[in-house]
């Protein structure tokens, strides 16, 4: 078991070097949420920390899941993954330590918009317990979010189309820029097999104190479950390409 997370480890970190630290990717990771945070600044001085908590959970949302949701096809256009394969890992070890790095990656870009909206926003954290576990467990199934997107696929562009297939209506149903308890009933009950609905409402109860719309616990509880279901579909998704590919 040791020896499955240090080689996770070393995965997580050669695709960090590799991918995750790189001007362009770091940008963009941020450019999004940044864009959003000054276009409903200069609109609503006054009520941009309503949607502070919803641009944090669009910021790991969009910076975790942009490479991770290329990452495989990528490596298989360039026998990066067959390398991999041939080398006394498990595929299960190869997953997880790609979505380690990915969520890694996108933890980091979700803390300085943390750290942004604490100190320009007057945002206060009222339980720092359920923060930090909200952020880790957000990366992770964002990660396996652009991970299975990215088994699924045969071409970089078919996996860029997919992940904004997912992303943008997530942007919209799970309570982003406006309480999730807003929409109509029937797309609520889309957002709630959305993780961002989970991510945002988490988010919401720790940074503005509002009573949370479903319950914090439940919030981690189905995060939890979306990373392992996500999990379980990517290991059976990678194998069957794997059979179609050899």
């Amino acid at each position: 078991m040791n020896l499955s997370f240090k080689r996770a480890y070393y995965i997580a970190r050669k695709d960090l070097k590799s991918y995750y630290l790189k001007p362009p990717l770091i940008s963009w990771g941020l450019m999004m949420p940044l864009v959003f945070i000054l276009a409903f600044y200069l609109r609503n001085p006054q009520g941009i920390s309503e949607v502070s908590p919803g641009l944090i959970g669009l910021t790991l949302l969009f910076s975790t899941t942009s490479m991770a949701a290329i990452v495989i096809t990528f490596e298989k256009r360039i026998n990066a993954l067959e390398r991999l394969l041939l080398a006394p890992v498990s595929m299960q070890t190869i997953i997880f330590g790609k979505a380690v790095g990915s969520s890694a990656f996108g933890a980091v870009m979700g803390a300085v918009v943390l750290v942004l909206s604490l100190v320009f926003f007057g945002l206060s954290v009222s339980n720092i317990v359920f923060l930090f576990l909200g952020i880790v467990l957000s990366a992770m199934v964002f990660a396996f979010m652009g991970l299975l997107i990215s088994v699924a696929v045969r071409e970089v562009f078919e996996a860029m189309t997919l992940s904004n297939f997912f992303r943008f209506p997530m942007m919209f149903l799970c309570g982003v820029f406006f309480p999730f308890e807003s929409l109509p009933k029937i797309l609520q009950i889309v957002g709630l097999f959305l993780p961002l609905t989970y991510c945002v409402d988490l988010f919401r109860f720790c940074l503005l104190g509002q009573k949370s719309f479903l319950n914090p616990y439940l919030d981690l509880a189905a995060l939890i479950a979306f990373s392992l279901i996500l999990f379980i579909l990517i290991n059976i998704t990678f194998k069957r390409r794997l059979r179609q590919q050899y």
